[in-house]
């Protein structure tokens, strides 16, 4: 058991759209990232996708809305929802999600993270 500083662990690292993992709860890992610029169209078939922003702000579009994340603000993408995350400015995001979820879910694209880094 170990005390751990997001503030911190988002200093490790200056790259954009690569989930660092900084623990597991159960079959899911606690993941952070920085944002900035936009991210893929993607869903996920069987994981639901748990946005929490630290610092700036996230937004999640959807196929019939936007959803706009700002410091403190969570959203749970529900599995098989397709969503493009975009982050007009950098922000600081924790993710939950299972083990073998890829980031980038039903797509491959050069923004997807196979070997995760743990910091």
């Amino acid at each position: 058991m170990e005390k751990i500083n997001l503030v911190e662990k988002f200093k490790l690292f200056d790259s954009h759209w690569t989930p660092k993992i900084i623990g597991e709860v159960n079959d899911s890992y606690v993941k952070v990232f920085k944002a900035k610029g936009e991210f893929v169209w993607h869903r996920h078939e069987n994981e639901d996708e748990f946005f929490l922003v630290v610092k700036g702000q996230l937004h999640i579009k959807l196929k019939d809305e936007e959803v706009v994340l700002n410091e403190g603000d969570m959203f749970i993408v529900p599995k098989g929802v397709d969503h493009l995350p975009y982050a007009p400015e950098e922000a600081y995001v924790v993710l939950f999600e299972p083990k073998e979820v890829l980031n980038t879910g039903n797509v491959t694209s050069e923004k997807s993270v196979k070997k995760l880094e743990w910091i």
